[in-house]
């Protein structure tokens, strides 16, 4: 038995490619090339690839965005006052209409629910003075809390308005906050400012010196090339 065994081992192989497969020892080993290798800014050994590293590819649309005039940094970007008045508050629409200027890709820069004393409302619709209205919206203004909002971005003041809808909710597109969710004017759930110019001064008028938050979102490369 011992002899067969060393026969088998010794034996040639087959010829012409019949019979068993060369054994594993007999392959040639296989190989990988890769390009040549360099010292990453970590410190560590990497690969030369071809495709960008994730990190790099974050930086140049960082750079992008940067040259663009897309955060918050920048002088173009536009900042709108909404404010979800106080029958939106109490019908529950809160996350409702946060989440149509979330979705659209605007920064929420500040938020908070405050009741209206009667000398805020009376500035902030100062130009409604005369009208015979005015006695009965700032007793609506000041009747409930209201959802103070600071909103930024490429356009968004124009771009508001348009999602806000018509000021007669029955004039509204289907769509907008007030088409979909009001029916009457004097309960139109939404208020946003008319201009970048109104946008900052009712920002200032609404948010005390500290209560904006000056973030980044890192959704900004993906809404804006």
């Amino acid at each position: 038995m011992e002899t067969m065994a060393v026969l088998a081992r010794t034996a040639p192989p087959p010829p012409g490619g019949t019979g068993r497969r060369p054994s594993c020892a007999a392959r040639p080993s296989a190989s990988l090339s890769f390009a040549p290798a360099y010292a990453s800014p970590c410190g560590r050994l990497a690969l030369g690839l071809s495709a960008a590293a994730p990190g790099s590819r974050r930086a140049a649309a960082r750079a992008r965005a940067v040259s663009r005039g897309i955060v918050a940094s920048s002088s173009e970007v536009e900042q709108s006052y909404i404010m979800i008045k106080p029958d939106g508050v109490q019908r529950g629409l809160v996350g409702e209409i946060i989440s149509r200027f979330e979705k659209k890709g605007f920064v929420l820069k500040g938020l908070k629910l405050f009741q209206c004393p009667t000398d805020l409302s009376q500035e902030h619709y100062k130009d409604l003075k005369d009208k015979p209205f005015f006695p009965k919206l700032i007793d609506y203004i000041t009747s409930g809390p209201v959802v103070c909002m600071a909103w930024e971005g490429d356009g968004v003041v124009a771009s508001a308005r348009k999602l806000i809808g018509a000021t007669n909710p029955l004039q509204a597109e289907p769509g907008t906050i007030r088409g979909d969710l009001a029916v009457q004017t004097g309960r139109n759930v939404v208020h946003g400012s008319d201009s970048p110019d109104n946008g900052k001064r009712e920002i200032a008028l609404w948010f005390k010196e500290g209560e904006l938050c000056e973030w980044e979102s890192v959704q900004t490369p993906w809404l804006i090339e």
